[in-house]
C-alpha cells in the first residue's frame, strides 16, 4: 500500500491522530471544579482547555440579552430514535426544595451568575435552533422525522378509518379531543348546572382480569352455561324436580351438575386471582402528586355508593392482610416490634418534655427515592435552592401570582392520579399515567426513558419537556401557571400523540401557543433513568393510556377440541332424540292396547291419552338416557387440563434458574391446542435476542482481527453436513486459551481502571500483540487510533456500578454503541466521563481530554454519526486542525470515501469490504469507521452555515441535513466492526426442531430492517440458499412497478406469486392451502417493511396474495409493525387458513399479538412484564417453546383427543342396554339397574381409567418427542382428534352395548334361573348387576388396550375401578336400606352362570376392535407406533434421561449407527478453519496453506509424476506433492487474468488464510435492493459509482 494513501503514515506531518503525544494534553485535576463557561463561537480559535477556580462558585445561562423569537409549527417531524444526551450547557440553579415533600414555607434563593470560559462542547443536533453564540434557544430538538417515515400509524388520520388494523381489537379514538385546564375554572361550556365538570374520565385504576368481585358470579355461571351441555343437564334436574318424570331422588341428580360449576368456578378465581394481586401492586403505587391547586377537570365528590362500599370493604381485607403479616409472618413482626420501638421513643420523647430524641440511624431506610448521584449533571445536587430561568420570549410562569406555600408534592396512589394532575416523577420511578413532560433536573429539559415495559428494549429513549415550562423547578413555580391543554383522544399508537398547551401571556396579554408531540409524552408503564426528577401534567388516565389500550381486555379463550366436542355433543343430543322418540312412540301406543295389567291393578295414570303419555314417555327417556351425554365429562376434562397445567408447572427442564422462574401456566383449558400449532409468530427483541449486543470482530488496516464462533456460522456449517457440535466445543476452548492470554497481555500493558476481565467480549491475542508493536508501529498506530476513534465517537453516559463505585457503566441509547465504547475501554481507551468542552478518555491508564467541536448526530435517514474533534498544535503558536471521525452503515460509508489523490487505497477497501462480507455472514452486525482531516478555517467556515442552518426557522431539518453531508464527504476509511446481537439460548436449535416438525415461524418486530435479517441469519431462520423476496413501496429499484405505493405492494406481491410459485392469488387457490400443511419447499423468504405490510393487508384482493405468497415461503420477516399490524397478521393467517397459532413476546407491543392467537406466551426475561401478564403461558426463555409445544403440547393433544370419545363409548355401552331393555317393558322408564349403580357408573366404576389415561398416558416420552419433532405432525394434520373417530367409538359402544346386554338376556331367555338354596335370580336388578359387570370390566380392559403407557399406577387404578364394583355391590346389597337389592351379590356371584357370562362376554367385546388394531398396526402403522418400536428396541437409548437439543450445556450424544442411522461425517475445524478465527498458533501447527510450495530461498520442492504417483501405496501417497498441485495452481492463475480486481484479492486472502474458507461465496441473492445484506462487490461498486458522479 503506497504510503500517501495511508490515513496512519507521517508523511513528514503531524499524523491526523489526536492520540499521538505530540498533541500536547492537560492532565485534568479531578478535584477542581469549572467556574467559567461561555459559548464558542465560529471565530474563536483558542485552545485552552484548563479549569480552575473556586468549586462553590456555579454558572447559570446568560440571560441579559433578549433571543430571537420562537416560531411553533404543529407539523413537527419526529423521530424518537434520533434523540442523544445533552451536555449541561450551563449551570442551573433551580429550586428541588421540596423534595422532602414537606411544606414549601420558604422562597428559594436565586443567584444569577455571568462567567466565561472558552471552548464549549457545542451538541448541535439535528434540528436545534441556537443563536449566534451557539447556545439552544429552545432546548432539545424534535428531530422525529424517522418515526414518521419508518413507523406505521395503523391509526392517523385519513379518509378511510375502517381499515384493518382497527380489527385487531385495538382503540383509536383519535377524534375524540379533550381540553384539560390547570389552575383555571372549566367553561360554561364543560359543566353541568351543578358546576361539576361533563365529561367523565377513567380512573387511573385498571384491571387486567377477566373478573372483577362484582361480577365474578354472574360472568362466570355465564361463561360455563354456554356450554350446551351444561344448559342441557340444568333442564334435566329442572324436570327431575317433577314426580311426573319419576326421578328417585331430584335432589341427588343436581350434585354433580352443581359439583362441576363450583369447581370450574374455582379454578378460574385461582387463574384470575394472580392477575388480581398484580393488579392491586399496580394500582396501590405510591407516586407523588401535587396537593392545594384544585384540579377542576374530575369532579372529587363524584364517588358512588357501590365504590364507598367497595372501597370500605377494600380497606378491611387490607388491614386483615396486614394484621395476618404482621402476627404471622417473621418479617411482620420484626416491622411491628420496630414500629412498637418507635411509639415507645416518641412517648418518652414526650414524656422528657418534647426533647428530640436522637435519630436511628436505620431510620432512612426505605426512603422512597434512591440517592441518585450518578456524576451525570442532571443528578447533581448543586441547583437546590436556586432558580434557573431561560430568557425565552415563551414562558408559562406568571410572575405577577404570588408565590402559594400551600402547594406541596405528597405520596399518592397510582389509582389516585386524574386527568389534570400535576404529578413529579423521581429517577428509577414508573410513569404512573401519561404525561406532558412539563420540566425535569435537567437544565434544558431532557429526561431519559426506559421503554422494556412498553417494547422490550433496554436502551434509553430522549424525552424533552416543553419550552415554555422547563423554567418551573418546584411545586411554587407550578402553582404560579395558568394553561390549558387541548389534547387528540386516546389511540394504541405509540408513536404519534398531537396536542397544544395554551396560556396567556403575563406580559402582553397575547393568547401563546406550544404543539405538543410524542416528544413530550410520558409513556405509563416507562421508568425513568438517569434524570433526577421529572414534572409533568396528565392528560391520559388507566384505560385510556397506551400500554392499556395497546393490551386490550384480557380474552376468554377456548381450546379446539373443546370448540369441536359441541359437534360431538350435538350428534349424541341427535342421537338421544331418535331414541327418545321411538320411547315415547311405542309407548304411546302400548298405551291404547287393551287389555292390560293396569287396567286392573292402577286406578289411572297421570296422562288421560295417548298422545299425552307418549309426549310425558318422551322427556321421562330424556332423563332415563341422559348420561349419553355425559355431565361427567366436563368436570373430567377440567381435572385433567389441572393436572397438565400442574405437570407443566412442575417440570424442571422448563425451570429458569438465573430468574428463578418456572414455565407458569395462566390459562389451563387450552393446553391441547399447543398440539396443534402450525404457525409461530414471534417478536425478535428481547424474545429470539437477548437485546444484547457484544463486539466480537473488527478489520483495521485491511486485517482482520477476533474471534467467535457465532450462531449464523454453526448453522451454516450444520448445512454443509459437519458435527457442529464438536466443532463449536473445539472452537471454544480455544477462544477460551486465547481469552486468558489476551487478559494477561492487556493487564501487563497498562494500567487500565476500567479493565474488568469478565466483561470483555472481543477476544483477539493478535490484536493486543499488534498494540504492542508486534507487526511495527504502523499497524500499531492504526490500531491505536482505531479504537481511540470508538471511544471518542459516541453520545452514551457513564454513572457508577450500583455494586462497585470504581466501576463506571455505560449507558447508550444504542446498544450498539455501548458495545464499541465498552470494547474500546477493555482493550485500554476508556471513556471516563464528559466536561463542558469535550470528553475524558482514560488511554491506557492516562487520563486526556478531547475537545468535541461539534455533534452530527444518528437518525435513521442519515445512518451514521460523526463528532468532529479539535487538534491542537503541536506547537503552541500553531493553528489548530478538526479531525471528523464518522461512523455508520457500511453502505452509506463506502458511498461517502474520497476519491481525490489516492485518499483510499483500492485494496484496502477492497479487504476490508470482503472481511465485512464475512462478517455479515457469520450473522454480525457490521459498522465501518472512517475520518476526515479539515483545517481550522475549513471548519470554522462549515460551523458558520452549519450555525445558520441550526438556527433556521423553516425547513432546518433539510438544511442541516445538507450541511452535514457537505462534510461527511471524501472520508479515509479506517476500518470496521462485527457485533453480534446475542441470541437468546438455543433460539437456533429450537427454530430448527420446530421447522422439522412442520411449525412455521414468522417474525414480526417493530425493528429496522437491517438488524430483523441479521438475527435471521443468525438464528438460521435464513440462509445463504434462500432468495429474499423483498416487498416494500419506497426506493428507486421499485419505481418501475408503479407511482402509487399501493400499487407497488400489489404488483411486486403478484409478480412473486407468478414467477416464483405460478399462482394468481385467487380464492381457489386459497381453499387449496388451507388443505395443504406441508411445509414449503422453496427457498423463499419474504422481507416485508410495516408501510408495505398496512397496504397488503389493506383490500381483500391483496390481503389474499400475501397470505398465499408468505405460506409458500419458509421464513417471513415483518419489520417496522406496529402493535395493531401485528395482531392483524395473526388474524389474517388464523382466520384464512384455518390454522392453530401461537404468539409470543415480552413487550407490552405484543400484548395485542398474544391475545389475538389461539396461544399466546410470554416471555418473563429481564425485560418487562406486561407480556407475560396478558399471555396464556409465561417462560423464561425462548428455547423453552420447544419443549413446551413439542412434549406437553403434545401429549395433552393425543391424551384429551384418546380420551374423550373413549368417555362417550363407556356411556353409550351402559346407557343403550338401558334402552335395549326397554323393547321387554314397552319402554315405560323402569330402571334396569339399581339406582347407586346408576350413580357410581361415571363416579367411581369407570371414570378413573379415563381419567388417569388423559393425565398420564405417554406414546413417547419426551426424549423421542424432541428428537423425533416429525411426530409432532399428527397434531398439525388432526389425526388424533375428528369426528371420523368419534363416530367409530360410538359404533364401538353400540356393539359393545347389545353384547352386554343380550347375553346375560339370552341366559333367561329359555329359563329362570335360581340360586343354589332355590331362590330365584329373575329380578330386573339382577339383570342388571350381570349387565353392570360386563360393561364395566370391558370398558376398564379397553382403555387399558388403548393405553401406551402400561404403569403400575395406571393398572392398579384400572384394578380398583373394576374391584370397586364387585365391593360396592356386595357391600350395599348387605345392608337393608337396599330394599330389594338385599343379598343380590351373594345370589348373582354365586351362580356359576354369571361368571360363564362374565368372561364370554368380555372376550366379544373386546375381540373385535383388538382384532381391528392388531391388522392395522401389523399392515398399516402410523409414525408413532414405528418410532415406538425404534424406541422400544433401543434407537434413541444413547440420549440419556430428559435430554433437551435446546440445551447449551446438553451432554455430548456419540451416534453408534447400530440401528441405520446416518452418521454424518464432516470436515474438522482443523483443516478449514481461516486465519481469523484461529489464533496464529493453532493454524500454524493445524494448517498448511497452498502457498507453502512457494519458498523464498529457491530450494527445491519434491515434484512426483503422474506415473511415480498412481504406482505409488495410497496409504503413503502425499497431498503435498500431488503431479495436480501445478495444474490446480496453474488454473486459478489463468482465471484471476479474467476476473475482477476484487476476486482477485478474495483468491488472494483465501490462499493466504486472510478470509475464512469454509464459507461459500454464494450470499443470500435478494429481489430489490436490500439493507443489511453486505455484498463485498456492492460496496466496492457503490464507491465506484460515487467516483463515477464525481468526474
Amino acid at each position: 500500500m503506497s504510503g500517501n494513501t495511508n490515513p496512519f503514515e507521517d508523511n513528514g506531518n503531524n499524523p491526523m491522530s489526536p492520540f499521538d503525544d505530540n498533541f500536547q494534553f492537560e492532565d485534568i485535576d479531578f478535584d477542581a471544579q469549572p467556574n467559567h463557561s461561555s459559548n464558542t463561537t465560529a471565530n474563536n480559535t483558542s485552545s485552552s482547555n484548563a479549569y480552575h477556580g473556586d468549586s462553590t462558585h456555579l454558572t447559570s445561562f446568560d440571560d441579559s440579552k433578549e433571543k430571537e423569537s420562537l416560531s411553533f409549527h404543529e407539523d413537527v417531524d419526529n423521530d424518537i430514535h434520533s434523540f442523544e444526551p445533552t451536555p449541561r450547557i450551563g449551570t442551573s440553579n433551580g429550586a428541588f426544595d421540596d423534595i422532602s415533600l414537606e411544606n414549601d414555607d420558604h422562597d428559594p434563593s436565586s443567584s444569577h451568575h455571568h462567567s466565561t470560559s472558552e471552548n464549549i462542547m457545542k451538541r448541535l443536533r439535528m434540528g436545534t435552533q441556537r443563536n449566534k453564540k451557539g447556545k439552544p434557544t429552545v432546548g432539545r430538538a424534535k428531530t422525529l422525522k424517522w418515526a414518521q417515515k419508518t413507523f406505521v400509524n395503523p391509526f392517523e388520520e385519513s379518509n378511510n378509518r375502517d381499515d384493518i388494523f382497527d380489527d385487531a381489537g385495538l382503540t383509536n379514538r383519535a377524534s375524540e379531543l379533550r381540553t384539560v385546564y390547570y389552575n383555571m375554572p372549566l367553561p360554561k361550556e364543560m359543566v353541568d348546572e351543578d358546576g361539576k365538570p361533563i365529561t367523565d374520565y377513567p380512573r387511573n385504576k385498571i384491571r387486567t382480569t377477566k373478573y372483577s368481585p362484582l361480577n365474578f358470579f354472574p360472568k362466570n355461571i355465564m361463561f360455563q352455561f354456554q356450554n350446551f351441555a351444561n344448559v342441557y343437564f340444568l333442564v334435566l334436574i329442572i324436570l327431575g324436580a317433577f314426580q311426573i318424570f319419576g326421578v328417585t331422588n331430584p335432589g341427588l341428580a343436581a350434585v354433580p351438575l352443581i359439583v362441576i360449576v363450583i369447581i370450574t368456578a374455582i379454578k378460574d378465581a385461582i387463574e384470575d386471582s394472580r392477575r388480581t394481586l398484580l393488579d392491586m401492586e399496580v394500582n396501590n403505587t405510591r407516586t407523588h402528586i401535587l396537593e392545594g391547586v384544585d384540579n377542576g377537570n374530575v369532579s372529587v365528590d363524584n364517588v358512588s355508593l357501590w365504590r364507598r362500599f367497595k372501597k370500605a370493604n377494600t380497606r378491611l381485607l387490607m388491614k386483615f392482610i396486614e394484621y395476618c403479616k404482621s402476627h404471622f409472618t417473621e418479617e411482620g413482626r420484626q416491622k411491628r416490634r420496630q414500629h412498637k420501638r418507635h411509639i415507645l421513643r416518641s412517648q418518652t420523647a414526650a414524656i422528657n418534655g418534647g426533647i428530640d430524641m436522637a435519630r436511628n440511624s436505620l431510620d432512612s431506610i426505605g426512603s422512597y427515592r434512591m440517592s441518585g448521584d450518578y456524576g451525570r449533571p442532571s443528578l447533581e445536587y448543586d441547583t437546590v435552592g436556586q432558580s434557573a430561568l431561560k430568557t425565552d420570549n415563551a414562558n408559562i410562569m406568571d410572575r405577577s401570582l404570588p408565590p402559594r406555600s400551600d402547594c406541596k408534592f405528597s405520596k399518592d396512589y397510582w389509582k389516585n392520579v386524574k386527568v389534570g394532575d400535576i404529578v413529579r416523577i423521581h429517577n428509577n420511578d414508573e410513569i404512573p399515567a401519561d404525561i406532558i413532560l412539563l420540566s425535569t433536573s435537567d437544565s434544558d429539559g431532557g429526561c431519559y426513558l426506559e421503554t422494556k415495559n412498553l417494547d422490550g428494549e433496554t436502551n434509553l429513549k430522549v424525552r424533552e419537556s416543553l419550552k415554555c415550562s422547563h423554567s418551573i423547578r418546584n411545586s411554587r413555580d407550578i402553582a404560579r401557571t395558568k394553561f390549558w391543554v387541548e389534547s387528540e383522544g386516546p389511540h394504541a399508537n405509540l408513536y404519534s400523540y398531537q396536542g397544544n398547551v395554551k396560556w396567556v401571556d403575563s406580559k402582553d396579554g397575547d393568547l401563546k401557543n406550544e404543539p405538543v408531540t410524542i416528544n413530550n409524552l410520558l409513556l405509563r408503564g416507562c421508568t425513568l433513568r438517569n434524570t433526577k426528577w421529572a414534572m409533568g401534567m396528565v392528560v391520559f388516565t388507566g384505560d385510556d393510556t397506551k400500554i392499556m389500550l395497546n393490551s386490550g381486555a384480557t380474552p376468554t379463550k377456548k381450546s379446539r377440541i373443546s370448540r369441536e366436542l359441541n359437534l360431538s355433543v350435538s350428534l349424541n343430543f341427535l342421537f338421544l332424540f331418535i331414541i327418545c322418540f321411538i320411547s315415547a312412540i311405542i309407548n304411546g301406543v302400548d298405551y291404547d292396547k287393551h287389555p292390560r295389567s293396569r287396567d286392573f291393578f292402577e286406578f289411572g295414570t297421570v296422562a288421560g291419552s295417548a298422545s299425552t303419555n307418549g309426549f310425558v314417555s318422551f322427556w321421562v327417556a330424556v332423563i332415563l338416557y341422559q348420561s349419553l351425554v355425559p355431565i361427567s365429562l366436563y368436570i373430567s376434562v377440567e381435572i385433567i387440563k389441572t393436572a397438565q397445567a400442574a405437570f407443566i408447572y412442575g417440570d424442571v427442564l422448563l425451570y429458569n434458574a438465573k430468574l428463578d422462574y418456572p414455565c407458569t401456566p395462566k390459562s389451563w383449558n387450552i393446553s391441547d391446542d399447543m398440539g396443534q400449532i402450525e404457525y409461530i409468530f414471534s417478536d425478535k427483541t428481547g424474545t429470539l435476542t437477548q437485546n444484547v449486543m457484544e463486539f466480537k470482530k473488527c478489520t483495521i488496516n485491511g486485517i482482520s482481527y477476533g474471534r467467535a464462533y457465532t450462531e449464523a456460522l454453526a448453522g451454516l456449517r450444520k448445512r454443509q453436513g459437519i458435527d457442529v457440535e464438536e466443532e463449536g466445543r473445539r472452537e471454544k476452548e480455544e477462544i477460551a486459551k486465547d481469552r486468558d492470554t489476551m487478559i494477561n497481555t492487556l493487564r501487563n500493558l497498562s494500567h487500565n481502571s476500567q479493565f474488568y476481565p469478565d466483561d470483555i467480549t472481543f477476544i483477539s491475542k493478535e490484536f493486543v500483540n499488534d498494540l504492542k508493536g508486534a507487526s511495527g508501529d504502523m499497524q500499531q498506530k492504526c490500531c491505536e487510533h482505531f479504537m481511540l476513534a470508538l471511544a471518542l465517537c459516541h453520545s452514551v453516559l457513564v454513572e457508577p456500578n450500583k455494586h462497585d463505585s470504581k466501576k463506571l457503566d455505560v449507558k447508550a441509547q444504542s446498544p450498539d454503541e455501548a458495545a464499541l465504547v465498552c470494547t474500546a475501554r477493555d482493550v485500554g481507551f476508556s471513556f471516563i466521563g464528559k466536561t463542558k468542552t469535550g470528553l475524558i478518555i482514560e488511554v491506557q491508564g492516562v487520563q486526556k481530554e478531547f475537545q468535541i467541536l461539534n455533534t452530527l448526530e444518528f437518525n435513521s435517514t442519515r445512518k451514521r454519526m460523526s463528532c468532529i474533534v479539535k487538534i491542537p498544535g503541536a506547537n503552541p503558536d500553531d493553528e489548530p486542525r478538526a479531525l471528523l471521525i464518522c461512523k455508520g452503515a457500511d453502505s452509506i460509508i463506502y458511498s461517502r470515501l474520497g476519491t481525490k489523490n489516492g485518499a483510499n487505497s483500492e485494496n484496502l477497501l477492497e479487504k476490508t469490504a470482503l472481511h465485512l462480507e464475512q462478517y455479515a455472514t457469520e450473522g454480525l452486525r457490521t459498522l465501518c469507521i472512517a475520518q476526515r482531516e479539515l483545517s481550522w478555517p475549513e471548519y470554522l467556515e462549515w460551523n458558520k452555515r452549519y450555525d445558520i442552518a441550526a438556527a433556521s426557522v423553516t425547513n432546518r431539518e433539510e438544511q442541516l441535513e445538507a450541511v452535514s453531508d457537505e462534510i461527511e464527504r471524501e472520508l479515509t476509511l479506517l476500518g470496521g466492526t462485527a457485533i453480534e446481537d446475542r441470541l437468546q439460548d438455543g433460539v437456533p436449535e429450537s427454530i430448527s426442531i420446530l421447522a422439522q416438525a412442520g411449525i412455521k415461524l414468522w417474525v414480526l418486530t417493530g425493528d429496522k430492517v437491517e438488524t430483523a435479517i441479521n438475527i435471521g441469519f443468525s438464528c438460521n431462520l435464513l440462509n445463504n440458499d434462500m432468495e429474499l423476496l423483498v416487498v416494500k413501496t419506497n426506493g428507486d429499484d421499485v419505481q418501475e412497478f408503479g407511482n402509487d405505493p399501493a400499487e407497488i405492494a400489489e404488483s411486486l406481491i403478484t409478480k412473486y406469486l407468478r414467477e416464483k410459485f405460478g399462482l394468481t392469488g385467487s380464492e381457489m387457490e386459497l381453499a387449496d392451502a388451507k388443505k395443504n400443511h406441508d411445509f414449503p419447499r422453496g427457498d423463499f423468504a419474504v422481507v416485508i417493511d410495516g408501510e408495505a405490510l398496512k397496504l397488503a393487508l389493506n383490500g381483500e384482493s391483496i390481503r389474499r396474495k400475501f397470505l398465499l405468497l408468505c405460506k409458500n415461503c419458509k421464513a417471513v420477516l415483518c419489520c417496522r409493525v406496529s402493535p395493531a399490524q401485528k395482531a392483524a397478521v395473526v388474524k389474517l393467517v388464523m382466520t384464512s387458513l384455518d390454522v392453530m397459532t401461537l404468539a409470543i413476546g415480552d413487550g407490552s407491543n405484543d400484548v395485542a399479538m398474544i391475545q389475538s392467537a389461539d396461544v399466546g406466551v410470554g416471555i418473563a426475561g429481564e425485560e418487562g412484564r406486561q407480556a407475560v401478564m396478558c399471555s396464556d403461558y409465561a417462560i423464561g426463555q425462548f428455547r423453552y417453546l420447544t419443549r413446551l409445544v413439542l412434549v406437553h403440547g403434545r401429549w395433552s393433544y393425543r391424551r384429551l383427543a384418546e380420551m374423550i370419545p373413549a368417555f362417550f363409548y363407556k356411556n353409550v355401552i351402559f346407557t343403550l342396554a338401558l334402552f335395549w331393555y326397554g323393547i321387554y317393558n314397552n319402554f315405560d322408564g323402569s330402571y334396569l339397574f339399581e339406582y347407586t349403580f346408576l350413580m357410581f357408573y361415571n363416579l367411581a366404576f369407570t371414570s378413573l381409567p379415563v381419567i388417569f389415561m388423559g393425565i398420564m398416558d405417554q406414546d413417547v416420552s419426551d426424549t423421542v418427542s424432541l428428537v423425533m419433532p416429525q411426530l409432532y405432525r399428527s397434531g398439525i394434520l388432526r389425526l388424533d382428534w375428528n369426528q371420523t373417530k368419534f363416530l367409530w367409538y360410538m359404533l364401538d359402544g353400540l356393539y359393545q352395548s347389545c353384547i352386554c346386554f343380550f347375553f346375560p338376556y339370552c341366559l333367561y331367555h329359555k329359563n329362570q334361573i335360581v340360586s343354589n338354596n332355590g331362590l330365584g335370580l329373575d329380578h330386573r336388578f339382577y339383570v342388571g348387576v350381570m349387565v353392570t359387570s360386563l360393561a364395566v370390566v370391558s370398558c376398564n380392559i379397553y382403555m387399558l388396550l388403548h393405553q401406551y403407557r402400561w404403569d403400575w399406577f395406571s393398572c392398579l387404578f384400572i384394578g380398583l375401578s373394576c374391584i370397586i364394583l364387585f365391593f360396592w355391590t356386595g357391600v350395599w346389597s348387605s345392608s337393608l336400606t337396599s330394599k330389594e337389592f338385599f343379598k343380590a351379590a351373594s345370589r348373582i356371584y354365586g351362580a356359576p352362570s354369571f361368571w360363564g357370562v362374565f368372561f364370554v362376554g368380555i372376550v366379544y367385546c373386546l375381540l373385535p376392535r383388538f382384532t381391528l388394531d392388531c391388522f392395522r398396526k401389523f399392515f398399516y402403522p402410523t409414525d408413532v407406533e414405528i418410532v415406538r418400536e425404534m424406541w422400544q428396541r433401543g434407537d434413541f437409548s444413547h440420549y440419556p434421561p430428559g435430554y433437551d437439543p435446546t440445551d447449551p450445556n446438553r451432554p455430548k450424544v456419540a451416534k453408534s449407527g447400530k440401528f441405520g442411522e446416518r452418521i454424518v461425517e464432516g470436515i474438522h475445524l482443523s483443516q478449514s478453519f481461516g486465519e481469523n478465527n484461529f489464533s496464529h498458533e493453532s493454524v500454524a501447527t493445524e494448517e498448511i496453506p497452498m502457498n507453502i510450495l512457494h519458498t523464498d530461498a529457491g530450494q527445491t520442492i519434491r515434484r512426483d509424476t503422474q506415473d511415480q504417483w498412481a504406482s505409488s501405496p495410497k496409504e503413503t501417497q502425499d497431498l503435498l506433492f500431488s503431479p495436480r498441485l501445478n495444474q490446480e495452481q496453474e488454473q486459478r492463475q489463468k482465471s484471476n487474468l479474467g476476473r475482477s480486481s476484487l476476486e482477485r484479492t478474495r483468491e488472494d486472502m483465501l490462499a493466504t488464510n486472510q478470509l475464512d474458507n469454509r464459507y461459500s461465496v454464494e450470499k443470500a441473492r435478494t429481489s430489490l435492493d436490500l439493507p443489511g445484506v453486505t455484498h463485498a462487490a456492492s460496496l466496492v461498486g457503490k464507491r465506484k459509482s460515487t467516483t463515477r458522479e464525481i468526474l
